[in-house]
């Protein structure tokens, strides 16, 4: 099979790993009403349940569609608070969340600078763009207290969760 695009590798990533807690963040969360900024801890500490914290790639890209596609028809909603994290703005988030349904039950955060990937140790640079960094795509399922309770992050572009292994974790 001849695909339309190359497989591209990743490398090696510093990233948390389950048992570590996750980096600390404040950025615009953005919903299908509004955004604001939202600190994570705050974020994790107010819901019931676990945090799914989805790295994608920028809205309106293939991976970022499919990816979010993927997590609505599967409901993650229902078993847990569900909020992504691109480098796209809040304007294009608010045009994904439109486009692709996720109303209400979910959110994104906005990255431009990448700085929550850095920080994540999984910024990766994108091929054939000087100077645009992004996340590589990753699920982190933290707890009230952003312990990570499991972890995957992408060893090559386009790489896609284990959705299956995800909702083992929320079960």
């Amino acid at each position: 099979m001849e695909l339309d695009f190359d497989v591209v590798d990743l490398g090696p990533a510093d990233h948390p790993e389950e048992g570590d807690q996750a980096p600390e963040f404040t950025r615009p969360l953005v919903n299908d009403e509004y955004w604001e900024d939202v600190a994570l801890s705050d974020l994790v500490e107010r819901e019931d349940g676990p945090t799914v914290l989805v790295f994608h790639p920028m809205d309106g890209a293939f991976p970022a569609t499919y990816v979010w596609k993927e997590i609505v028809d599967r409901e993650w909603h229902d078993d847990a608070t569900v909020v992504g994290l691109s480098i796209s703005t809040p304007y294009a988030h608010k045009d994904l969340i439109e486009k692709r349904g996720l109303g209400d039950d979910y959110a994104l955060y906005s990255d431009p600078a990448a700085d929550v990937a850095e920080e994540y140790g999984i910024a990766h640079e994108l091929d054939g763009m000087a100077g645009v960094v992004e996340p590589r795509p990753a699920v982190f399922v933290l707890d009230s207290e952003r312990t990570v309770e499991y972890a995957w992050v992408a060893t090559e572009w386009p790489d896609f969760p284990d959705y299956d292994d995800v909702e083992a974790q929320l079960a």
